[in-house]
């Protein structure tokens, strides 16, 4: 989908100059913390989540390179979507990331991760924001049961 060249400038883009790099202190944000037992990678997210709608997602923390895209990506990628097609885009991510099969028109951007296999120790960088994720989604599920 993507060139290797197109690839590096897509990933060197979302970690220079990541989308939505904030601390969020307001009471409407699921705030989820995500990290590594192997690396420095530790990061906080932020999600909105109205009437089954993500409005809005920040992050802040310690990454590095691929965790900090791979996060800016997922951010933009999710945004204005429904809690259920969040749920399939997480699916599908995780699918290719495990090399099965999956839909690469849903992932957009995220398909530079799509080689990321050939790098068994990077896997964890790619997909530590996409845990925090699925994290801010059990707790979304939570407060909607209260």
């Amino acid at each position: 989908m993507f060139d290797p060249e197109t690839k590096k400038e897509l990933i060197m883009e979302h970690y220079t100059h990541p989308l939505n790099r904030l601390t969020v202190t307001e009471k409407d944000f699921i705030k989820v913390n995500t990290n590594s037992d192997s690396c420095i990678d530790n990061i906080d997210l932020f999600v909105k989540i109205e009437d089954g709608i993500i409005k809005d997602m920040y992050f802040n923390g310690e990454a590095c390179a691929i965790s900090t895209s791979a996060t800016s990506i997922m951010i933009k990628l999710l945004i204005g979507k429904t809690v259920e097609e969040a749920k399939e885009i997480m699916k599908n991510y995780n699918n290719m990331i495990e090399e099965k099969e999956y839909n690469p028109e849903l992932l957009e951007e995220a398909n530079v991760y799509e080689d990321i296999h050939k790098q068994k120790n990077r896997i964890g960088c790619a997909t530590i924001s996409w845990r925090g994720f699925a994290k801010v989604l059990e707790e979304y599920e939570k407060q909607r049961l209260n």
